[in-house]
């Protein structure tokens, strides 16, 4: 088979096992490199004659780009893009080594097939495949692959951006992560149903340390100033409190289009209608309300000595426009005796689920998946797109892959035994080249 009839499935397997076998784990605190991942993408790209352009952050930390010309230079540009990071994996929890990018059961395993080398890999197969057989999409695409995505996208998207707008000149709209992906509803008529999930919206993000002070002293005297007991006291309050549940126009959306199909109404009980999305009723449930997770403590340095301070990290997600409501919430809950102090904060998104490109996914999905359905939802994470929104970019998750109805996906996203179905990936990278050849 010459190189200008493979297709881009033909490839896209083995992109993803290569890509997973570089560690790019990113602990969040300084300590990570792309350095490796971004080598291997530009290799890829100047394989098939494009010339990329590497952004360099700090040392370790660059960010790939390269642009497609397309035919009509009037239309506005799409960027295609992913990161190169992940989240670190411990392999004694793993059935297998989490950088080994093995194929088992039919499926890839390994840190960041899921989240985000499978979607890294459909890319550039799709790229290399346009410019192999010299197809000239109708507009141009930018595509990227940035640094730093696990730890808020601060020495990546959002330093490209703020240093490198002219990257992307141009572009009006851009596809990414955490959508695409199918879940099996049951119809109204008991029939199965296969529904892609296209991320329209994000919530924002709020990474905040909260400090509790008090008196020092020794273990065996009491203490009604005790740092420790006045930050579990603000936990506890935090943790208990009932966030306000609001639909927004993406979740609002989703449910009827679930009701719609299912038969299923949601007046009250919204536990039946979430429960046919399998484990991606989490992402929802996480997106009808603002939530606050605490996800570390640091306290003490001796077993007989109270502590002048005591701090804990909380993950705050908001829903769009109630990143004040929820900051002022969180101090009143916190109490006299807790600061807080926002390490990172960034915007939630919306954008439509109309238009000319949510009609183009549509076609390629229905293309290679006919009669499946196409509906919005909001992501309860973040991605690069907010970077992107700061230069007017309407950002979208779309990561095509089509899932077997038993496989529990969503919650591989950071978890153990992360995978991905060999024949998903193919899929995936079908679906992408119908979308980039022709919108």
């Amino acid at each position: 088979m010459s190189e200008t009839t493979r297709g881009p499935e033909d490839e896209v397997v083995r992109i993803c096992q290569e890509l997973i076998r570089i560690d790019s784990s990113n602990y969040g605190d300084g300590r990570a490199d792309e350095s490796e991942a971004a080598a291997y993408v530009v290799g890829m790209l100047r394989e098939v004659g494009l010339e990329p352009v590497v952004v360099e952050s700090a040392p370790g930390r660059p960010s790939v780009f390269a642009r497609l010309t397309g035919a009509d230079p009037s239309l506005p540009a799409l960027c295609v893009h992913g990161h190169l990071d992940v989240v670190p994996a411990n392999a004694a929890d793993w059935q297998v080594d989490p950088f080994g990018g093995i194929e088992r059961d039919g499926c890839i395993w390994g840190r960041g097939a899921v989240d985000m080398k499978g979607m890294n890999a459909m890319i550039l197969a799709t790229v290399r495949h346009l410019v192999r057989t010299g197809t000239i999409p109708p507009r141009d695409l930018v595509i990227g692959f940035f640094a730093d995505e696990e730890a808020g996208g601060e020495l990546g998207s959002h330093y490209v951006v703020d240093n490198h707008p002219e990257i992307f000149a141009g572009v009006g709209e851009a596809i990414s992560e955490v959508g695409g992906y199918s879940v099996t509803l049951t119809g109204a008529d008991g029939a199965p149903t296969r529904a892609y999930l296209l991320q329209t919206a994000e919530k924002g993000i709020l990474w905040l340390r909260l400090t509790a002070h008090g008196r020092a002293g020794h273990g065996s005297v009491p203490n009604d100033e005790n740092p420790i007991v006045r930050l579990a006291e603000a936990i506890a309050r935090i943790d208990a409190h009932e966030w306000p549940r609001e639909f927004i126009p993406s979740v609002q959306e989703l449910l009827d289009g679930l009701s719609r199909i299912t038969g299923i109404p949601y007046a009250g009980d919204l536990e039946p209608l979430l429960a046919q999305l399998g484990g991606a009723a989490g992402f929802v449930r996480g997106t009808l309300r603002d939530t606050a997770n605490v996800t570390m403590l640091q306290a003490g340095y001796k077993h007989n000595v109270i502590p002048q301070d005591a701090s804990a990290s909380l993950d705050a997600r908001f829903l769009p426009g109630h990143d004040e409501t929820v900051l002022k919430s969180l101090h009143e809950l916190a109490g006299d005796y807790v600061d807080i102090e926002i390490l990172h904060q960034d915007i939630a998104l919306q954008s439509p689920f109309s238009g000319s490109l949510v009609e183009a996914i549509a076609e390629a999905l229905a293309a290679e998946d006919p009669g499946a359905e196409v509906l919005p939802y909001c992501l309860s994470g973040g991605t690069d797109n907010k970077a992107l929104s700061k230069l007017g970019i309407t950002g979208y998750g779309f990561a095509p892959l089509q899932l077997p109805a038993d496989l529990d996906f969503a919650p591989m996203f950071h978890g153990i035994d992360e995978r991905v179905p060999v024949e998903s990936l193919r899929f995936g990278a079908r679906v992408l080249h119908r979308l980039l050849r022709s919108y």
